[in-house]
This record gives structure tokens, sequence and C-alpha cells, in this order.
């Protein structure tokens, strides 16, 4: 990489979560309008999906496998206008374009990881201070089980006050060969690497901001980039445009999706 910035895509709305097909073609989450964009090898935006009758609020991030499924969370409430926090669904998106839900009663289900035998699916909950975890049935998920809990769940719908209380407020992950994740703690300025049950084994801070996404990349997969902004108000954030990618190298490479 040379460091030239490419536009890849041009989309109406506002992009999110990111995903390749198997065959290359990156889907993309359009937050508002609550549908899954493709882009096609020439280039062209088309509508991979429409989900809007199954997420009750903006879509958030998507992880898509290797059969070409898309799993994606959304706000499950409008939170940039102030709405008490509401627990929400996981949407379940085919190769044909066809969703589903595939499981129900997630707070704020947000960043994902698959693991290399394809067989564990670990969202975060960033509004429950935990990790989550579902086995990979076919084209379906078991049931919820807990990866890593970082304190109790919050017992108020004030988002306000959830996030104040919060232990961890895990945003974007990625998983690494030792099996652990990188979490992305929004408002703490830090990511963390996190083993299953909750020990935080490592932290980086920042003073770049609020820290949303993290993933392992580069030529051996030590590269860790971090996606640090000053707010996650829309507004603010719109006209300032103060966002960074950070990076730095670690010892445990990237494992997993994606």
């Amino acid at each position: 990489m040379d460091g030239t910035v490419e536009t890849y895509a041009r989309t109406i709305g506002l992009p999110c979560g990111l995903g390749f097909l198997p065959d290359g073609r990156l889907l993309i989450t359009s937050m508002n309008d609550r549908k899954i964009l493709r882009r096609e090898p020439d280039g062209t935006i088309v509508e991979h999906a429409d989900v809007s009758a199954l997420a009750p609020w903006q879509l958030n991030d998507m992880l898509v496998d290797h059969q070409g499924r898309a799993w994606a969370g959304n706000f499950g409430f409008d939170l940039n206008g102030g709405a008490p926090s509401r627990p929400t669904v996981l949407i379940r998106v085919m190769p044909d374009g066809g969703a589903s839900i595939a499981a129900e009663n997630l707070g704020f289900p947000n960043g994902m990881v698959l693991t290399p035998d394809g067989r564990t699916l670990v969202v975060a909950e960033t509004m429950m201070n935990r990790l989550s975890a579902f086995d990979v049935i076919g084209d379906e998920l078991g049931e919820r089980r807990t990866w890593a809990v970082f304190g109790a769940p919050p017992t108020s719908d004030d988002v306000s006050e959830i996030l104040q209380r919060a232990d961890v407020l895990p945003d974007g992950i990625c998983l690494d060969a030792e099996g652990a994740v990188w979490v992305a703690d929004v408002l703490k300025h830090r990511v963390i690497r996190v083993a299953e049950g909750g020990k935080i084994l490592n932290e980086l801070k920042t003073d770049d901001g609020c820290m949303f996404a993290c993933m392992l990349g580069g030529d051996d997969g030590r590269t860790l980039f971090a996606c640090a902004a000053p707010t996650f108000e829309e507004e603010v954030a719109s006209v300032h445009h103060r966002a960074s990618i950070l990076m730095t190298r670690v010892e445990v490479p990237h494992a997993g999706l994606p």
C-alpha cells in the first residue's frame, strides 16, 4: 500500500457495516433506510435486501460469512432522538437477498466475529455490558450465551444512565489467533483485548476520541487498526470531520471473520 486514497463506492444515506460476498462483491448496510446494498463489479450500487420491515431502527454493523450470509444488527430505538433503550433483533440475509430474524432480545447488537471453524458467532451488545455468542447451525443460530461479561446488565432503559454506568460499551470487535477478542470501548477512548469470560488482557488508550471499531490486518495480520472520532452525534461529526484511523502493532495475528 502506498497511501493513495481511492473512492471505492458512493451511497446515498449513511453507510455503516461492510462485508464481502464469496465472489468479491461488497455488501454495505445503509443505516437510515435499513437496506443492504451491493457493489457490482462495474461499481454500480444496487439493493441487495430491504430489511426495513425487520429492523425497528437504524441498521448497524454486519458480518458476511463464507457462505455469503449476512448477519446484521440494528439500534432498536431512536438513539439520537433520545428514546429509551429497547431490545432488538439480529437479522440474517441469505445470498439471494432473502431476510429473516436470526435472534431476538439483544441490547444494541453491534460488532461481530465468526470463529475460524464457522461454528460460533460472537456479537457485541453495546447496551448490555457483554459479548454474546451463538452456535451457528446451518442457516440458524442457537440460543444466546454470554461469551464475556464486563459488569452487571443495566436496570434502567435510560440511555444516559446506561452509558454512564457501563464498565465497557463494546462497539466494533475482531478476533485473534489465540481466541481473544479486541473490543472498541466507545466512551472510554480505548481498545481492549478480552479473553472468553471477560478478563481484560490488554488495554490501549488514545486521546483521539471515542473508539468505534477495530480490526486486525496487514500482511501478517498483526496490525491493529482502530476508528476514532470525538463524538457519535451525527450533526456534530458531519460538520467537523475530525475522525481518524489509528494503527499499532500487536503480537497475536488475526483469525476468523471478518
